[in-house]
């Protein structure tokens, strides 16, 4: 299952707060994107308007053959699209297997069959001696690995990704780059928003970088990093001269 998702003149205001504006936005099957940008350079909004969690003001979003403006979050999820949160918020009484169980339910809707699907990505994300804990009990790192989880569990074909390693140390950043990586060789598309940019350039074929909304470059790694207006709005200076030659 690969589709590609494209949007054209996606916007979105909140009273005189124009958080998308105008936004075209393409990711071909099998492509790793990354979304860079400022705290609120509305990379959270574009999610929520691709998955839709919010309708847009104008604009359409395309996934395959068909627009998916208008459709609940619950239809595009079964369409294949699905995404993970900024804030985790797992069901807190439940076991890790049982919350992953939920996500495989959108494919699955016997009980058993689930339950199976669920012990699979429950393993693949790392998470197998810890399926009968409670939610609650989990470290940082591994709620994010259970928010992968259940996204996973919905066997999309395009993934987005919404700052999976905020809040994580370098050796598990690395362990959630790996499996970020494990995910899209098995034929996922990936969008992410990131702020930690090495995880960024080691995983991106290709950035789109926004700041208030509009798009102020996209290209590849190396591109975008070097691209003034990226710099002045987000980089800085400091991490061109930080950047590795």
């Amino acid at each position: 299952m690969t589709a590609r998702l494209e949007a054209r003149g996606l916007s979105r205001s909140f009273g005189g707060l124009r958080a998308v504006a105008g936004l075209d936005l393409t990711v071909a099957p099998g492509e790793m994107l990354g979304l860079i940008g400022p705290n609120g350079a509305g990379k959270t909004t574009v999610f929520n308007l691709l998955s839709g969690f919010l309708a847009p003001d104008a604009g359409d979003v395309r996934f395959g053959d068909r627009s998916i403006v208008g459709l609940p979050p619950h239809a595009i999820c079964r369409l294949g699209l699905a995404r993970t949160f900024q804030i985790t918020r797992p069901f807190a009484r439940m076991t890790v297997l049982e919350n992953v169980r939920v996500g495989a339910l959108a494919r699955h809707p016997r009980a058993p069959e689930a339950l199976d699907r669920a012990r699979e990505v429950v393993e693949r994300v790392g998470l197998g001696v810890r399926a009968g804990v409670a939610a609650t009990a989990l470290t940082l790192a591994e709620r994010k690995r259970l928010e992968l989880a259940r996204a996973l569990a919905t066997e999309p074909a395009l993934l987005l990704l919404d700052e999976v390693m905020a809040g994580l140390n370098p050796t598990e950043v690395e362990a959630i780059i790996r499996l970020i990586r494990d995910v899209h060789a098995s034929g996922i598309s990936v969008v992410l928003i990131e702020h930690n940019m090495q995880a960024v350039m080691a995983l991106s074929h290709r950035i789109v970088a926004l700041s208030f909304g509009e798009k102020i470059a996209e290209g590849t790694p190396a591109d975008v990093a070097n691209h003034p207006k990226v710099i002045e709005a987000y980089l800085g200076d400091e991490y061109v001269r930080a950047a590795p030659a």
